[in-house]
């Protein structure tokens, strides 16, 4: 194995005195000092959230304020990750909502396991799960990184219910309505 000398061209003197190299360096400061500044100052400013942005999953109320969820488990079962445990609950037969089936008697998402991937959203048949705008969840401890049925909630809000599953009444008029046009 030969070793083939590399032949170096000598240093300038204004090479030799690293001055272009500092005024060089000193220019990029000065630029930076009167440029508008370019970091967001989170939490005060938020970036803007895209439309089809898939954040924290909530379950979200009918317009009334009743639980839309009915235990089906569709969400835990299709859920990647395993984030999601539901353990289903009866409605009394003396409910004026007997008629729907079941609803949870606990529901919680473990935010540490979440891809966010909306796999819960997409499978719901009853529109109950939804995906928030929400991105920043923080917490001291795994506990506080699960959400529980109640917390859910009050993340998740209301939304319309199209459906009309509560209300026999309601229910049995749309089908009237629909019934009578074809």
């Amino acid at each position: 194995m030969s070793v083939i000398p590399v032949e170096r061209k000598p240093l300038s003197f204004a090479e030799r005195t690293y001055i272009p190299q500092i005024l060089s360096g000193l220019s990029t400061t000065f630029k930076h000092l009167v440029a508008p500044p370019v970091t967001m100052e989170y939490p005060e400013q938020r970036p803007e959230i895209p439309r089809e942005y898939r954040g924290v999953p909530t379950l979200v109320k009918d317009p009334n304020g009743r639980e839309k969820c009915v235990s089906c488990q569709l969400c835990e079962f299709v859920c990647p990750p395993k984030a999601i445990r539901i353990t289903p609950g009866e409605i009394p037969e003396q409910s004026p909502h007997a008629h729907v089936e079941k609803g949870p008697k606990a529901f919680d998402i473990d935010m540490l396991r979440c891809i966010y991937c909306g796999l819960c959203q997409e499978v719901c048949p009853e529109e109950a799960i939804w995906l928030q705008k929400q991105y920043s969840m923080t917490g001291y401890t795994r506990a506080e990184m699960v959400n529980n049925k109640e917390r859910l909630y009050d993340l998740g809000g209301t939304l319309p219910d199209p459906h009309f599953k509560w209300d026999k009444k309601k229910a049995a008029e749309e089908a009237a309505a629909h019934g009578g046009h074809h």
